[in-house]
């Protein structure tokens, strides 16, 4: 141990600490000051920057030992409090700069000192610091960052005022549409918003630590498994195997279709039998501390019998290929599109003819905060899990059997979360804290190292799609016929649901006349699929996309005039064959025609340097809000003494769930000229929440968003008097009239068929269309994407803050898909930078967005959802950008340089 002192935030310590603990462990740990975030854990996401001295450093590898006596150091509790807050914190919270929030006190912080040295930055400055800080952002595209920053600058130059800044309502105080500040934002900026590691260190001392042993295999048989050695370490409480769990040890992927070959019981808690994907949980040790329960799961012995590891889809189909599940074909779901005519006469009579091959890979979801959560049984033998859960109902009923616990006795909670991106929406840790929390009857605490992050958690879902498009000389579409394939790893939990995106998203935003069309999901020995943003249509789109630009070329025809000729007009129809519920793709064109055009005159001057040549590409996208069919949600409305108070279970993971909520509900109790601040959230716990349904699919905003507009017309209906005025709270207890009302909704859809594709699965979609501009190294191959520009139609917009974030957020991680991201080498990609996550220098500054805001009938006040929309396809339109720089078509993503240069040489 050694003593050291320091003076934190202005207040002098003396720390007794190993030399060897970090910085941020101290901090968090002994000091329980959790403001300051441990992400990565490698120095490569910024979150746990602090000041020490001046200089920003990054705390989770910075060693006490190397802490000088008498370093002062600053965290973000002594930036600035809630009630006197930095201009950072302010400018952060008036950009919407906090989305999930787990990175803010990282960048406020380090934000600080650039400003201190240096109070009137350029943008490029801004970059340049948390570029050489690593300041790594998952949620927001970087855009409204800088633009805090700048605005800060601004705010303590004296140049503007807060009141100046700040959101201002219009007369008649409503709220939706406008730029209302989201609830969180004050916790978040402050560093006071507590996730799931923040609640763990303040968790009962009896709470037992938890820690893996996972498979460092893809494929095997288990032979045995022998914990003796473990059992007798230091600290060592129990360590559970599969022979612990009292319930089925299974989770239940919930299959959708009847046709699935499968019964949705094929992913163990802790592997039996066999491991099915590396990274397999095969025993959990409990132990005091962490380190000694990572001590001992390194003792515990598994002996093996390796098996063939198929890690891709044609290696799993192959005619030699065994059962990855005894019993269940590794091809286990298929699906057709037939809509029209036949096609194969229409391709033989049509004009032009193209026809390609796609593979858009594992895209890792990447977010700061790795997975974690709790749990412990409350007095009344309940079991509580508090995790990342987005679908805390969904959780409950795939994982109750197989912990062995009735549904009535399971509780999910979710903890603030930092991003998912869609990863959640499967559990993760649920099961395995239930498992370990009934084996050992103790509190249990489970927090992912960024390596299990990467490697246990769900991927995007790899699609390989062979294309065909058949076209008039004018350019009219007349037929597509499609085929493909899903590698949805080794768990089958929403794969038949995922391939029927196939159906639904290749091709669409187009007429297409006739189509005909086979998918196909195949179970693999690579990282299980989960959903990640866009679920689905970033697969489709890029195909159709990218083809449609292949198209235009054939045709000799410009690619933003091929897509006008084509996209939905009224009387067409989407490739399930139903009318979509809105027309607006030609508007979205129209308003998008400007840019491109001064797009086309930017490609006509000289690059950046002699060996970059520029390009521009386009596409567009479509998706729906919801769950295909009649997906529903409940929501329940309560009128307190004090207002009013919303029950949701309206899962938040950095996409606005409390402001889309609080926009809502005040939208709709506006007849009672109620304001926010009356206005209750209770969020996201089964013991007090409804089952809203999981936040995916951009389903929220439409499906919960309803519910919750038909909660709050009930509780006006209910103390509605005769006379068209309300009654009190007071009132309504002295009549003993009912004061809690609650609010369901079901979408009016129906499912697609399995046999024809056809049907109408939302009844609200989303559309968009991208234009790219990009700037290619015809020596190295690198790809600079200079600028993005998008036009989006999600209805009426509920607060512009937060669908502005959900835009650029969206954007940047189709661009990261695009050029960079990966996790198709699991021994390589390991962490956020061999993943290829962009950083702020990898990513245009100048990001346009654009609306249409076209009413939807079946969304609440109009709106339709947002987050899926800008994944669908912007990394098409980069993609089309490449190729009309430099002749480089690529098809297989990410186009990283080395596969541009490739395709450059073979043109050659």
């Amino acid at each position: 141990m050694i003593k050291k002192h320091v003076i934190i935030n202005g207040n002098p310590q003396t720390l007794i600490v190993d030399g060897e603990v970090t910085l941020a462990n101290v901090l968090r740990g002994q000091l329980h000051m959790t403001g300051t975030k441990i992400g990565c854990g490698k120095a490569q996401c910024g979150a746990c920057s602090v000041i020490v001295d001046g200089k920003v450093i990054r705390s989770c590898v910075t060693k006490m030992k190397r802490i000088a006596d008498e370093a002062v150091i600053t965290t973000i509790e002594g930036v600035g409090t809630k009630e006197h807050l930095h201009p950072l914190q302010l400018a952060w919270m008036i950009h919407g700069a906090a989305q999930c929030g787990f990175c803010s006190p990282g960048f406020i912080v380090s934000a600080k000192q650039l400003l201190e040295e240096n109070n009137n930055p350029t943008r490029d400055e801004v970059r340049d610091w948390f570029q050489k800080h690593r300041n790594a952002c998952r949620c927001t595209g970087y855009k409204p960052l800088v633009d805090a920053v700048m605005e800060a600058s601004r705010l303590i130059r004296g140049e503007v005022t807060v009141e100046e800044l700040w959101c201002k309502l219009p007369e008649d105080g409503r709220i939706w549409g406008t730029e209302y500040i989201r609830p969180s934002a004050l916790a978040k900026v402050t560093g006071t918003w507590d996730f799931g590691a923040d609640v763990g260190i303040k968790m009962p001392c009896e709470t037992l630590q938890l820690k893996l042993v996972q498979a460092k295999v893809s494929h095997a048989n288990i032979l045995s498994i022998d914990t003796s050695e473990a059992e007798k370490m230091p600290g060592v409480y129990r360590v559970i195997t599969h022979k612990d769990v009292v319930g089925k040890n299974q989770i239940t992927g919930l299959i959708t279709f009847p046709t699935n070959k499968g019964d949705g019981w094929d992913r163990p808690i802790l592997c039996e039998k066999k491991v099915f994907q590396f990274g397999d949980a095969i025993a959990i040790v409990a132990a005091d501390t962490a380190a000694h329960a990572q001590a001992a799961a390194d003792k515990v012995k598994v002996e093996l019998e390796l098996l063939p590891e198929y890690m891709s889809a044609p290696a799993a189909m192959a005619d030699d290929a065994i059962e990855i599940h005894p019993g269940t074909p590794n091809v286990y779901f298929e699906t057709k599109v037939v809509k029209g005519d036949e096609t194969a006469p229409l391709m033989e009579t049509a004009d032009v003819v193209v026809e390609d091959d796609f593979y858009i890979g594992r895209q890792p979801h990447m977010p700061i905060e790795p997975d974690v959560g709790f749990a412990f049984f409350n007095e009344e033998g309940k079991l509580i899990i508090h995790s990342k859960s987005i679908g805390i109902h969904l959780h409950q009923a795939m994982i109750c059997a197989g912990i062995g616990i009735e549904s009535d006795k399971l509780i999910l909670v979710q903890n603030p979360a930092g991003g998912t991106f869609g990863y959640k929406f499967s559990p993760t840790i649920e099961a395995l804290l239930g498992v370990a929390a009934v084996a050992t009857g103790k509190p249990v605490y489970l927090e992912f190292d960024y390596y299990q992050q990467t490697t246990y958690t769900g991927k995007r879902s790899p699609f390989f799609i062979n294309l065909k498009y058949g076209a008039t000389k004018e350019g009219k579409l007349v037929a597509m016929e499609s085929d493909w394939t899903v590698d949805h790893g080794p768990y089958s939990e929403f794969g038949d649901l995922l391939t029927m995106r196939g159906t639904q998203f290749i091709g669409c935003g187009y007429n297409i006349p006739n189509i005909r069309g086979n998918g196909r999901t195949v179970c693999t020995n690579h990282a299980w699929g989960s959903a990640f943003r866009g679920y689905g249509s970033p697969q489709s789109t890029f195909s159709s996309e990218v083809l449609m630009d292949e198209l235009a070329e054939k045709l000799g025809m410009d690619p933003f005039e091929l897509r006008y000729k084509n996209v939905y007009r009224p009387g067409d129809t989407t490739p399930t064959g139903c009318e979509p519920d809105v027309y607006c793709l030609v508007d979205i064109l129209d308003k998008l025609k400007p840019c491109y055009e001064t797009a086309q005159e930017w490609v006509k001057q000289p690059a950046s340097s002699p060996d970059k040549k520029r390009g521009i590409g386009i596409s567009i996208g479509v998706y729906g809000s919801g769950l295909d069919g009649a997906d529903s949600s409940v929501v329940n409305a309560e009128l307190t003494s004090k207002g009013v108070t919303i029950y949701t279970s309206w899962e938040d993971h950095g996409q606005g769930a409390d402001m889309g909520t609080l926009a809502t509900a005040h939208e709709a109790l506006r007849p009672l000229g109620i304001k926010p601040e009356d206005i209750k959230l209770v969020m996201n716990d089964m013991e007090k929440t409804p089952n809203s349904g999981p936040a995916g699919g951009s389903r929220s905003q439409v499906l919960v968003g309803n519910a919750t507009r038909v909660a709050c017309e009930e509780l006006i209906k209910g103390i509605s008097k005769e006379d068209g005025t309300f009654r009190t709270y007071d009132e309504m207890i002295a009549e003993k009239l009912p004061v809690y009302f609650s609010g369901a909704w079901t979408a009016p859809a129906s499912e697609c068929s399995v046999e024809t594709g056809q049907g109408n699965p939302f009844a609200v979609y989303m559309y968009g269309a991208f234009l790219s501009q990009v700037e290619v190294n015809i020596t190295t191959g690198k790809t600079e994407v200079v600028k993005m520009t998008m036009v989006a139609d999600v209805g009426k917009i509920a607060n512009k803050l937060v669908v502005d974030g959900q835009l650029y957020g969206g954007l940047v991680q189709g661009l990261g898909l695009a050029l960079s991201e990966d996790f198709e080498d699991i021994k390589k990609h390991i962490d956020l930078i061999s993943c290829g996550l962009p950083f702020i220098k990898d990513v245009p500054d100048n990001i346009e967005l654009h609306y249409v805001e076209t009413h939807r009938p079946h969304g609440p006040f109009g709106a339709a959802g947002s987050g899926e929309l800008p994944l669908t396809s912007p990394h098409a339109s980069i993609i089309n950008a490449i190729y009309n720089a430099c002749g480089a078509r690529i098809t297989h993503l990410p186009a990283r340089p080395e596969k541009v240069l490739a395709a450059l040489n073979a043109k050659k």
